[in-house]
Formats: C-alpha cells, structure tokens, sequence
C-alpha cells in the first residue's frame, strides 16, 4: 500500500534536508572561531612535538587562527589522548602522534582509555622505517653475517627496544621466526637509554628510528645493518632495506598524524586536512621533514583507518605468539 506525504509534507522534508546541508557547511566556514592547541604526545624536543611545531604555524595561517602545541608527554601516551577526549570535541584541540598509540600500545601497555575508539585520524604527516643498528664492535657488518654470527653463538645474542610491544621490540620478533634467531629482547623506556647501550656494547643490537640513529651511524657510534622501510632511506642511501635482502616480513614503517576525535564535526575534520594537505605541499616542509627521516604521503583517511587495523592485527598476532602480556 503506497502512501502520499502530500506536497505540504514533501516541501518541509526538502527543505529541512536543504538547512542540514547550509547547517554543515556553515560549521565548517565558522570553523576555527577561537584559538587552537595542538598536543604533542610525546616529550618537549622529541618527534611528536618537532613534527606538531613544523606544521602549527603554517596550519594557523591557512585556517586564518592562531594555534600552539602543547606537548604532553606520559603513560604510553595516554595523557596527551586524555587531553584531547578532556577537550571539546569541536576541532579546536588537536593531537600529533604516532600511529603506535592506536596499532601498537593497546597490545603493549593496560590502558584505561580505549586507544582505537579515541582516536580519528585526519591526516598522516610523515613516515619512516626504523633501521637495525649494531655496536661497532659487532662481529657482523651485513645481515647475512648477522644471521649467521647469531645461528653461531644460541643463546648469547641480545637486541634493544625503545619499549616493549612496540614496532622495535615486534620486528626483532620477526626477525627471529624469518632467520630461524634465539635473540633475546631486552626492553627500555625510551631510544636514549636503549642507544647508549648500544653504544656502550651493553646490548650489541637495536631497531631503531632511522632519524635518531642517523647521527650516531655518521659519527662512528654505531653501525646500521638494514632498514624496514619499502625503500632505502635517503638520509642512509648506502643501507639496504630488508626486502632487498630477501626478508620482506620485516618491512613495516611508523608514521605521525594528526588526530581527532571520531565525533568532531565530519566538516570540520575536512577542513583542517584540506589546510593541512596543503602545507605538506609546501617544499620548506617536506624538506624539513626529510631531514627529520620522514616521506610525506598523501593517503586518504580510509586507507590510514585500513593501515592501523592491519598493523595492529600484525603486531597483536605477533605478541600474542610469544605470550606477551600487556603490562
């Protein structure tokens, strides 16, 4: 039985969906009406807060608003996503961190904030692999002597990581089930303490981020082996990536983005990527960023959402084939 709204019933559907439209995009032309705070999960000078200063000032101006980062460090970063969920959720606070705080530290670390509901990305800033770095003493100079050093010594050999149930803890974990290793993983809080004993020959290996050990590989410190980026890095031209040398399970990357909440406003969370995609654009930043280990990318929202599940189902099934438990 078909039923007849009535032109009077029509014309009022109409133009209600008609003011939902004006409504949308009034918000996002009102949008920003006051200052904004970008949060840096991370310490004062270390990535996160470099990253969220390279793009502020720049994202200000293209937004017509003024706009300052806060860097929050803490708790696997849950303070800084504590900050933004704190925050009206209207776009005004932002947050600058690593795709790790959803694909890696839920499986790493008992959080009482729900990492990948909290979080909306907007748009990926930069990436980049991390590399294998030895001790300069180490007996090995390539990963084959690497490989078969290890498969020499059971039992004896240790690797580094930045933290637990990270990427650098994971691909060491990697390495293991592809090369048939018995290394044994050795965790830190944070790539300074873990580099300087590398550095010291405390611990002969670490994966690290290619943008912290490019100055300590330069100056003599240590020795790098191999990164897992898709391809060779420009800051280390001379190190082959993984893939290259036959191990493409290990190649893997970490990026920073900018992030929101899933309910800021849809308009909202499209203006400031459209801003945002275009100071990327801009060559002073993108060479900024290279220096820092980062390519730019321009994936779509769709394809990070896509790349954080299958990360984090990656780095879970890995965790999960050792026993590790979050702490």
């Amino acid at each position: 039985m078909k039923t007849s709204l009535g032109p009077n019933v029509t014309r009022r559907i109409l133009l209600c969906a008609a003011l939902g439209v004006i409504g949308v995009s009034a918000n996002a032309q009102a949008f920003p009406s006051k200052p904004m705070r970008v949060i840096a999960a991370g310490v004062s000078g270390g990535g996160a807060d470099i990253v969220a200063r390279l793009i502020t000032d720049p994202l200000a101006k293209e937004l017509g608003q003024t706009a300052i980062v806060e860097p929050k460090p803490g708790a696997a970063g849950a303070i800084a996503v504590n900050d933004l969920l704190q925050s009206p959720h209207d776009g005004h606070t932002l947050l600058v961190g690593v795709n790790s705080l959803v694909s890696e530290i839920p499986h790493a670390v008992k959080l009482k904030i729900d990492m990948p509901k909290s979080l909306q990305p907007i748009v990926e800033l930069g990436r980049g692999g991390l590399v294998l770095v030895a001790n300069p003493s180490f007996p090995a100079n390539n990963l084959k002597e690497l490989i078969a050093y290890v498969k020499a010594n059971p039992g004896k050999v240790s690797y580094a990581s930045y933290s637990p149930g990270t990427l650098s803890h994971v691909l060491g974990l990697v390495l293991n089930n592809e090369a048939g290793l018995d290394l044994t993983h050795i965790g830190y809080k944070g790539s300074t303490p873990a580099l300087t004993d590398v550095m010291g020959n405390h611990v002969p290996l670490m994966f690290v981020g290619v943008a912290d050990a490019t100055p300590l590989i330069k100056g003599g410190k240590i020795k790098a082996i191999a990164v897992s980026a898709p391809k060779r890095s420009p800051l280390l031209p001379g190190v082959p990536t993984f893939t290259e040398l036959g191990y493409p399970k290990l190649e893997a990357q970490g990026w920073f983005a900018l992030w929101c909440t899933p309910d800021t406003p849809a308009a909202v969370q499209a203006r400031v990527r459209e801003a945002t995609l275009k100071v990327l654009a801009q060559q002073a930043v993108r060479d900024r960023l290279l220096e820092l280990g980062y390519e730019v990318s321009s994936r779509s929202v769709d394809e990070m959402v896509a790349g954080l599940k299958l990360e984090s189902d990656r780095v879970g099934a890995t965790l999960q084939s050792i026993g590790f438990k979050p702490e």
